[in-house]
């Protein structure tokens, strides 16, 4: 596992993948990976200190760095089919279900691109019913706490080489929003980068708009 950092946290990995399948298109190749193989990330999550929290998968193309277009997706088990909904930036969530661990699901990704050339990437971020275009100081508190104690978990006696939560990252879809707010902090670049010293002073947050995630800021 290999953690990347930055201003925002993510987790970029590469996994086996279980079977490949034989029939390809011109325009789209199916590829199947083992449930486990999520489930091993969606289950470090299942506790009260870490709820507001998920996974966001993806399949970073590993020449251009961009997500690899997934077409479709689903979770395939003996008995059910399970549609995956896929966000426009070509990522998806997973249910923590140990049913379908032991029942051996596959998820079955339709991807556009060749499946030799999309490494799979893991995004740690906030719940869609945390986000949203205002927040009070104690909301914003919880969603730091929530990033610090999910690294400190994963930390354990290694934890001096993970990075260290320090703040929160709002990102918006517009990457050139710019826009100064009333309590006098700035977005930039469709960024607004909250400090853990500046937490605890702010009062009421109104954003713009509701922004597209938000992600824990870190350093060394």
């Amino acid at each position: 596992m290999i953690v990347r950092i930055g201003k925002t946290f993510a987790i970029s990995l590469t996994i086996v993948i279980m079977s490949l399948s034989a029939s390809k298109t011109a325009k789209s190749e199916e590829l199947q990976v083992a449930y486990k193989t999520f489930y091993s990330h969606v289950k470090k999550l299942d506790s009260q200190e870490t709820n507001a929290l998920q996974f966001a998968f993806g399949f970073m193309n590993i020449r251009t760095k961009s997500l690899c277009q997934i077409n479709s997706a689903r979770i395939s088990t003996e008995k059910q089919q399970i549609p995956i909904e896929i966000t426009p930036e070509y990522r998806f969530t997973l249910p923590s279900e140990r049913a379908l661990r032991l029942a051996d699901a596959v998820v079955i990704l339709d991807l556009t691109e060749p499946s030799n050339i999309c490494d799979i990437s893991v995004q740690l971020e906030t719940k869609p019913e945390h986000v949203k275009s205002s927040y009070t100081s104690q909301e914003l508190d919880l969603l730091y706490d929530q990033f610090a104690t999910f690294f400190d978990d994963i930390g354990g006696f290694m934890s001096f080489m993970m990075p260290e939560v320090d703040g929160l990252t709002i990102q918006f879809k517009d990457k050139n929003l710019t826009a100064a707010l009333s309590n006098g902090m700035q977005i930039k670049d469709g960024k607004l980068i909250l400090s853990s010293n500046e937490l605890p002073i702010l009062n009421n947050v109104i954003l713009p708009s509701v922004p597209l995630r938000i992600t824990a800021k870190t350093s060394r």
